[in-house]
């Protein structure tokens, strides 16, 4: 059995939280963040950071992309597209066609 070695950490706001990655993301302050309603609350904080990093923030900018520009975006994986698919249909939209 593997064991990773998480390290205690503070963000700047003075949450506490254990991390083994890299990644300097506290998990409060991304739950904080998560919406409580709209297409993004549907996703994983990494597949919502990726959409926003890219400027995606409204169902009408999403439909301006295709799927596979989306999946480009580093954080967001193939899971996410049925969501964000069943997102724009309830709202009369569509992924950009390629």
């Amino acid at each position: 059995m593997t064991t990773s070695n998480k390290n205690l950490r503070t963000c700047d706001k003075g949450h506490k939280y254990y991390k083994s990655s890299d990644c300097p993301t506290c998990p409060i302050c991304e739950q904080e963040r998560k919406p409580a309603e709209g297409f993004l609350s549907l996703l994983s904080a990494p597949a919502r950071r990726a959409l926003e990093n890219n400027g995606i923030t409204t169902l009408q900018q999403l439909a301006n992309q295709s799927e596979n520009e989306i999946l480009q975006f580093h954080g967001m994986g193939p899971s996410s597209i049925p969501k964000l698919r069943t997102a724009l249909e309830a709202n009369g939209l569509s992924f950009r066609a390629k």
